[in-house]
């Protein structure tokens, strides 16, 4: 695969993730991740999924991945047993965050987590001005029909890290098409973080 075709967040992730470590991949999804980590960087990746469907997919590409509910806990796995737990995409679907992200932050030498920034300036134009639940391309759901349970922004993580004394080790910043340096905060659609304890 071209480096010119894959996702923007994929790529960030990609460029956080040292060549032959070890990935737990949390909510993996149809695992697209999970292969460009093992084929881009030789990594040893297992991935934990919760859609039946998904997993399929996941089978299809050859990836070893187990059928598991996330909020459920990690407790199968060893302190510091992988080099990176990766939560892409997943973190605001999931009902017990406090919970999974101590999880993962003992699974894992470091985490990386994505989640879609809900405070975009569009988003914000459509709450002020047509006053309903946003629908944008990095949150496609309407609001009856949305696996996102929590609607945080760049600035709500950041804060969350310093209360809960989480490094912040690296963090990128995404918008339609490029990497976002100024105000993330509003022109970003989605934050990508690297973090440790």
């Amino acid at each position: 695969m071209a480096r010119k075709d894959i996702q923007l967040d994929h790529e960030a992730i990609l460029d956080f993730v040292k060549p032959q470590s070890s990935v737990l991949d949390l909510g993996c999804g149809n695992g697209d991740l999970l292969y460009l980590l093992i084929k881009e960087k030789s990594c040893r990746g297992q991935g934990i999924e919760i859609n039946d469907q998904e997993i399929y997919k996941c089978v299809a590409k050859g990836l070893n991945v187990f059928h598991g509910d996330v909020d459920s806990g990690l407790a199968e796995f060893n302190d510091k047993s992988f080099d990176y737990v990766v939560l892409n995409q997943s973190l605001q679907q999931i009902l017990h965050v406090d919970k999974v992200l101590i999880d993962a932050l003992r699974v894992g030498k470091k985490v990386i987590v994505g989640f879609p920034n809900f405070a975009h300036y569009k988003s914000r134009l459509q709450m002020f001005f047509q006053g309903r639940t946003p629908v944008t391309g990095a949150l496609p759901y309407k609001w009856y029909d949305t696996p996102n349970l929590h609607f945080l922004s760049i600035s709500d993580f950041k804060n969350y890290c310093r209360l809960k004394e989480i490094n912040v080790e690296r963090s990128i910043c995404i918008g339609h098409s490029k990497k976002v340096r100024i105000f993330p905060n509003i022109f970003a659609q989605t934050g990508i973080f690297l973090i440790s304890k």
